[in-house]
């Protein structure tokens, strides 16, 4: 895609693909519109055992390698992506960005080689490219440009206060202005994927003190709690982001931890579900 066009506004439906019938939220329209599938997975559809049962993706926790490779082969599989080249970063809570510019597989090895350095977010320009990030109670987010090009970030308490989200869609308005001409942040749709809720995502003062810094009392229900989610959104409107244009999941992964792993509700030890994009040859 050469220009900018008007995306469809955002909204997550729940649906099953592939013949394993695997559960995903996602976008039809979206696809319809501009060929980028964005997904955010569950638990449910995989091969992996307890307590990493059955559609994990993550292979940092524990889980058989095998196992691993064939979950992220069922997924792509599913969503008719089988083909793709695969980038999957090692999440370090950081603001480290993958930018991919070109399918050219010397170009996505040198993507995935800087993936596996650690890296939180991956930003790709063309088609062809899948991006996969993991998660287990962090923000899982999903950002779109009318242009087609898309980014995965992976946004837990520590990128969030750094501001991965909005140092990517800086990038990529960036990026669309070199190609195009123009810097189109207000159209861009923002998905955000089952993450834990503030009722459920209780911190210490000193990171409750960092958030109010950033982002003023108003994303503290209380002394204890923190809306997370509330701080991504106003950090995503001062950067050009059209609030009718960020949608949520409004899935707790904690409260729902029969649904996806939580990382709190499971004591630690438990697999990672995933935000996965790309946009179709």
């Amino acid at each position: 895609m050469d220009a900018i066009c008007r995306l469809p506004a955002p909204h997550l439906n729940a649906r099953r693909f592939g013949a394993r019938s695997l559960p995903a939220l996602t976008d039809d329209a979206l696809f319809e519109t501009v060929g980028v599938r964005v997904a955010f997975t569950g638990r449910e559809g995989g091969v992996s055992a307890s307590p990493f049962a059955s559609l994990n993706l993550g292979d940092h926790v524990g889980d058989d390698a095998r196992a691993v490779d064939r979950n992220r082969a069922l997924l792509l599989e599913a969503l008719g992506a089988d083909r793709l080249p695969l980038v999957v970063p090692s999440q370090v809570h950081g603001d480290a960005v993958v930018d991919v510019g070109d399918a050219a597989p010397e170009v996505v090895e040198a993507a995935r080689a800087q993936a596996r350095a650690g890296a939180d977010a991956v930003a790709v320009a063309v088609p062809g490219v899948a991006a996969l990030l993991c998660f287990a109670d962090c923000l899982p987010v999903v950002i779109v440009s009318p242009t087609g090009r898309f980014a995965v970030v992976h946004a837990g308490w520590r990128g969030v206060v750094g501001g991965i989200a909005t140092k990517v869609v800086r990038l990529m308005a960036e990026r669309d202005a070199e190609e195009v001409g123009e810097r189109a942040e207000g159209g861009f749709n923002v998905y955000v994927g089952p993450h834990i809720c503030s009722r459920c995502f209780e911190t210490g003062e000193d990171v409750r003190a960092r958030f109010v810094e950033r982002f003023g009392e108003a994303v503290c229900p209380d002394e204890r709690h923190i809306d997370l989610f509330d701080a991504l959104r106003r950090d995503l409107l001062d950067v050009g982001i059209v609030s009718e244009r960020i949608v949520h999941a409004s899935a707790c992964t904690k409260c729902e931890s029969e649904k996806y792993y939580s990382f709190r509700a499971e004591g630690g030890v438990c697999g990672r579900h995933g935000a996965v994009a790309f946009r179709e040859v």
